[in-house]
Parts: C-alpha cells; sequence; structure tokens
C-alpha cells in the first residue's frame, strides 16, 4: 500500500501520483525543473515534446496544484512499498515473446530492433524529508543501480540496444514543515539520510522491480534469441550445413536438416555447451578475464573445438564428431565470418544435426 498520504488518480489518458502536502521532487521528466516543489506527478500518454505534455498535464491537473509530468507510450505499472519506500515501475514495451516450435520460442517486434523500445520507468517516494542535496545524490544512487541490474541479466545484444533508451526517473520525498509558499528549500531543516543503509534497501527493492517488470510483460529470452543476437538465423545454418553434402540438395533435404537443428535445440545440454561459448566469446571479445589476452594469434585456444566436438557428438555420436573437422576446416557459409568460439559451436551443432539425418538414411555425408 502507498502511504496514506498519497493519492493514485487514474485516467484513460494519465495516472497522477498526488500529495496535497506537496512533494519535493528530483526528477529528469518532459516538464520539469530539475527540483520542483508538487502537489501532483504526471505520468501521461503524450508525445515527448514540452508543449503537447504540459497541455495535458494542466487538463489533467485541472489547472490547480503544481506538477511536474512525463510523456509516455504506456500507461502500465504496478507499485510496491517497503515501509517508508515505494517504488512505482512504468513499462513500456513493443516487444512480445511468440511460439517458433512447439518446444521453442523467440522474442519478436512488429517494429523491427530497430524501432522497438522496451523501458522501464521508476518513481521512487521516500517518506522522508530529504534535501536536495541528498535527492541529487539518491537520483545517481538509483540510476546506477538500474544499469547494473540489467547488466548482470546478460540480456542478447539486440535487446539491451533497444532497452532503457527513453525511460524517465523522478525521486519524490517530503518537503519541511512550512508554509509551502515561503519555503527555503536551501536553509530548510531535513532528516539526517543514512545514504549507505538506504542504498543496500534500494538495490533489493529496484532488482525485484526490474524482474517484475520482466514478469509483468511476459518478457523471457531463450536459446534463439541469442542467436539472433549473433546475427544467426536457422536458415543459415541450414544453408551451411547443405554445402558439404554430396547429394543433391532438395527441399525436402532443407526441411529435414531444419527439423534436425530445431529438435537439437532442444536438448538442454546441447543449450548449455551453445550458451557457455557464446558467454566465453562475449568475456574474451571484452577484455573481461586478465589472463587471457587474445588481441593478436588466438591459435593456441582450442577450447572452442572441444565445444563443437561435445555438441556433436551429444547429437549424432562418434561419426558426427569426425564431419566435424570437415565442417570447422571448410567453415562453410555463416560459418566463416563467426568469431573462433562461435565458429567451433556453431560447425559442431551443423555436423551433429547433418549427421543424423545422412545417418537415419543410411547414407554418407
Amino acid at each position: 500500500m502507498v502511504g496514506s498520504k498519497i493519492n493514485i488518480i487514474e485516467k484513460d489518458y494519465g495516472i497522477c501520483i498526488n500529495n496535497p502536502n506537496y512533494f519535493l521532487a528530483f526528477s529528469d521528466f518532459t516538464v520539469s525543473d530539475g527540483i520542483d516543489i508538487i502537489e501532483n506527478v504526471n505520468i501521461l500518454k503524450a508525445k515527448d515534446e514540452f508543449d503537447s505534455t504540459a497541455k495535458k498535464a494542466e487538463t489533467f491537473n485541472q489547472s490547480q496544484g503544481s506538477y511536474i509530468a512525463q510523456a509516455t507510450d504506456s500507461l502500465n505499472y504496478f507499485n510496491v512499498s517497503y515501509d517508508d519506500l515505494t517504488i512505482f515501475t512504468f513499462m513500456a514495451n513493443d516487444v512480445a515473446v511468440e511460439d517458433f516450435t512447439d518446444s521453442l520460442k523467440v522474442a519478436n517486434s512488429s517494429k523491427g530492433f530497430v524501432d522497438a523500445r522496451i523501458n522501464l520507468s521508476h518513481v521512487v517516494y521516500i517518506d522522508r524529508v530529504i534535501s536536495p542535496r541528498d535527492l541529487l545524490k539518491i537520483f545517481k544512487i538509483i540510476t546506477n543501480i538500474k544499469a547494473k541490474v540489467l547488466a548482470n541479466m546478460c540480456l542478447p545484444f539486440h535487446i539491451s540496444n533497444i532497452l532503457n533508451t527513453n525511460d524517465f526517473l523522478a525521486i519524490l520525498a517530503n518537503i519541511p514543515a512550512s508554509d509551502e509558499q515561503n519555503l527555503d528549500i536551501n536553509n530548510a531543516e531535513y532528516d539526517e539520510i543514512d545514504l549507505d543503509e538506504l542504498k543496500i534497501r534500494l538495490e533489493e527493492a529496484i532488482e525485484i522491480s526490474v524482474e517484475d517488470a520482466f514478469e509483468n510483460l511476459n518478457l523471457t529470452f531463450g536459446i534463439l534469441d541469442y542467436f539472433v543476437s549473433q546475427g544467426i538465423l536457422i536458415g543459415d545454418l541450414v544453408e551451411a550445413g547443405l554445402e558439404l553434402v554430396d547429394i543433391e540438395v532438395t527441399q525436402e533435404l532443407k526441411d529435414k536438416l531444419e527439423s534436425q537443428i530445431l529438435k537439437s535445440l532442444s536438448d538442454v545440454n546441447v543449450i548449455t555447451l551453445l550458451v557457455a561459448a557464446m558467454r566465453t566469446e562475449e568475456d574474451f571479445a571484452a577484455n573481461r578475464i586478465r589472463e587471457v589476452d587474445l588481441r593478436g594469434n588466438r591459435d593456441d585456444l582450442y577450447a572452442g573445438n572441444v565445444l563443437g566436438l561435445a555438441i556433436a557428438n551429444l547429437i549424432a555420436g562418434t561419426k558426427a564428431a569426425f564431419n566435424f573437422n570437415r565442417y570447422i576446416e571448410a567453415k562453410p557459409g555463416i560459418i566463416y565470418g563467426l568469431p573462433p568460439m562461435l565458429d567451433c559451436i556453431f560447425a559442431g551443432l551443423i555436423a551433429g544435426c547433418v549427421s543424423k539425418i545422412f545417418e537415419e538414411q543410411s547414407l554418407n555425408i
């Protein structure tokens, strides 16, 4: 429950968080002076322009009470309170998880992954009398916490690229006991705030908020999403897999290979090895492992081959392990342009799946 001082007014075009005793606010809102003494916090369905947002906010408030206002695409939100701390989480999302097969799903957007957006925004109310200087510190703390929480989720690149490109944040607190018209915020008396203790509480609250937001939006990510983040499509793997076969490539053969690839991607062990290699390649490329410097020669790194062989063997046994060598040496199709760890695992996936369907037909590759 939100504190008894706070009223939430919901309309089809906006949400107002109202405090008749006034907030001291620090925000990055469309309509705001940065630090504001206000009665109303307005989240409005409007274009992200000062004039249109301000006009709609004035209508929302019926020209009564001071306010800040933020334009948004969506009014989807939830709020949770922890003692003197209330977190409002606002969610705007263009991405949905769709069925790809009976056992595989993929995140997609009708807007494409250039124009699509996922914005998780927050209004944080602290039921304390907090100074403008501490509000600014808390604003920075929460900004850093959000960035850290989202980074730790290790989302696919194309999802990270559209995440929080237009989010907003407001920190609300109580004003000192005074006549609001005559309040001198620079010389007023404020509560002593233990920022270290508050930071710990905020870290937990924001992490829960972000996790709950993804759950509320039904946004989860799987192996196909991480393929997309690497620029890899199933059709590319099918084409690469059939470049080295010695028989006529028919549509039936393409369909069988695609079916086998998708079936293999439902195997938790195959997924585990693929993800291990993709995460490792990401860490190596970013020079995150001090003992590993692969900016020059990578010939001594053969762990990718080990993972590729393991994937091929998981899918189709010893025969696939032999065929893996053909695919990693030839690097057909999309395999050629992949980084060293990735070319190995996808060569292993292709070798395993091609070997499997040829084994079922008693044919040699």
